[in-house]
């Protein structure tokens, strides 16, 4: 109040009283009359609307001070989430006023298409309790008034689940009241779980709602951004700010025409036979198809400090592929960011922000029946016109540093979290076997990289922002249109591999 009065008499001395005293007594007479009810009128207004007032100050403040930070000391003898730990329960008025607030990306509208199946039935705790009695889960999060807590039914490969958990607390963070009360399974396995055709035809149940890294055509996964935004200790990948920027430093090391004029992958091949076809594509002495690739070994990459895969250090050639694991793959993001041309073989799966990617301007697609000799048509296409493959390039770079920067990971999640909420039919409540989610339960008994990515990632006070504004849901026609837009240049790619060849047959001796 002290500081709301000081504001206003300040105020009064700089915009009012100053040019008064520049009149006449008689006219600084009437001024002063009319100001003394004036101040009396907003005066009068202030002390009726105190409490608005104050809570409009207290909201601000809240939004530029840091938010409780760890204490490590006092969780370790009781193990117990602090009790002094500040929540804030849903508040829907948050989310009125987006005159301020900028548009989404448009991959943010796929969030419509795969909350779909449960549009016109909604969400029963019967849907969502059954992922768990299928064995599709790893894990129940449930959030109560801004708290969140989990059921764990098994771990997961390596960190996933608990560097996804990490990410939804700082969620909790950035947007305190913003969150609303929902209960939900989620997978952390590479492929999709929940497949279409066990729930189609006219006596099929529901399919319970899954949340997933990814989907295909043929499963009814809700698509999540991945662990690795928050960090992946175990093959030392940083969180997902600190790794942007050095991404964005590395492509400065060397110009797109000073790099290596051919296809670099690396990686493990031995995860798909997908990837293992990939290497029929090396270079021998009878034939170079134009691609460097190389086996990525991670026990030796961690006994020798990580020194051969720095994700930041691998922009060095004119073109990068990108090619599926078991799944969809976390180098997309990276293998996209390099201001080098992507050479994207077709894949089956895609992640939360794949679907914005478009051929031929984000990428360079590749046939995946005939890899070898379409990577090879890209790169002589790309090293024959340069101009245009520095550009797809540069808009693939541009699309992962501007429309998937880390602010954009979190209004993604929050606002499919949201879309997902509205669609519960129950009120969700804490399982009996989950425990409280706090920064102090999940980073305090870790150790090594694990930590220190925690605390990299951490999100110390919540946004100064409102999250951006989705657009509405795509109309069948507007969808239909991307579709058949993405498969015409995908044909357009082929028919030129097809005349490439046809070429490179009359050269034939």
């Amino acid at each position: 109040m002290r500081e709301y009065t000081e504001g206003l008499w300040a105020k009064f001395k700089e915009t009012v009283w100053q040019p008064i005293t520049k009149y006449t007594t008689k006219t600084s007479a009437l001024f002063i009359s009319m100001f003394t009810l004036f101040i009396g009128a907003i005066l009068s207004m202030h002390f009726f609307n105190t409490n608005n007032i104050l809570s409009s100050i207290s909201f601000h403040n809240s939004q530029k001070n840091p938010k409780h930070l760890m204490n490590c000391t006092a969780y370790g003898p009781t193990r117990a989430c602090p009790s002094n730990y500040s929540y804030t329960p849903f508040n829907p008025k948050l989310d009125r006023d987006h005159s301020l607030s900028p548009t989404c990306p448009e991959y943010f509208r796929w969030i419509y298409e795969d909350l779909k199946p449960w549009a016109y039935t909604g969400i029963s705790r019967e849907m969502v309790e059954r992922a768990e009695t299928m064995g599709l889960a790893n894990f129940r999060l449930v959030i109560l008034n801004g708290k969140a807590y989990v059921e764990t039914y098994r771990h997961s490969f390596q960190s996933r689940d608990i560097f996804t958990l990490w990410g939804i607390l700082q969620l909790l963070r950035r947007y305190p009241g913003r969150v609303p009360d929902l209960d939900l399974m989620f997978n952390c396995g590479d492929p999709p779980v929940v497949l279409s055709k066990k729930f189609s035809g006219p006596n099929a149940t529901s399919p319970p709602p899954v949340f997933n890294y990814c989907k295909d055509e043929t499963t009814l996964d809700i698509v999540f951004p991945d662990w690795s935004f928050w960090g992946w200790p175990e093959i030392n990948i940083k969180p997902w700010v600190g790794l942007l920027k050095d991404l964005k430093e590395g492509n400065k090391r060397k110009r797109w025409i000073k790099r290596e004029p051919y296809a670099y992958w690396k990686g493990n091949p031995s995860v798909s036979p997908n990837r293992q076809d990939l290497f029929k594509c090396r270079a021998s002495k009878t034939q170079d198809w134009n691609a460097r690739l190389y086996a990525q070994d991670w026990d030796h990459e961690v006994k020798n400090g990580y020194k051969q895969s720095n994700l930041a250090h691998q922009c060095t050639n004119r073109f990068k592929i990108y090619i599926e694991g078991a799944a969809w793959s976390v180098s997309h993001k990276y293998i996209l960011s390099c201001d080098s041309m992507t050479l994207l073989v077709k894949p089956r799966y895609y992640d939360f922000f794949a679907r914005g990617l478009i051929p031929r301007h984000h990428y360079w697609p590749i046939r995946n029946d005939d890899k070898c000799r379409s990577i090879k048509s890209a790169v002589d296409w790309g090293n024959s016109h340069e101009k245009e493959a520095q550009e797809i390039g540069k808009r693939g770079s541009k699309f992962i540093q501007e429309e998937l920067k880390m602010e954009y990971v979190y209004d993604f999640m929050l606002h499919i979290l949201n879309e997902y909420a509205k669609l519960l039919q129950y009120k969700p409540t804490i399982p009996p076997k989950a425990t409280e989610l706090c920064l102090e339960a999940m980073s305090c008994p870790a150790n090594g990289l694990a930590k220190k990515f925690m605390l990299q990632s951490m999100v110390v006070s919540p946004a100064t922002t409102s999250p951006c504004t989705i657009s509405p849901p795509y109309s069948p026609s507007s969808l239909y249109s991307l579709f058949q837009r993405k498969a015409n240049i995908t044909n357009e790619v082929e028919l030129l591999e097809k005349m490439y060849w046809q070429s490179q047959d009359k050269q034939k001796p």
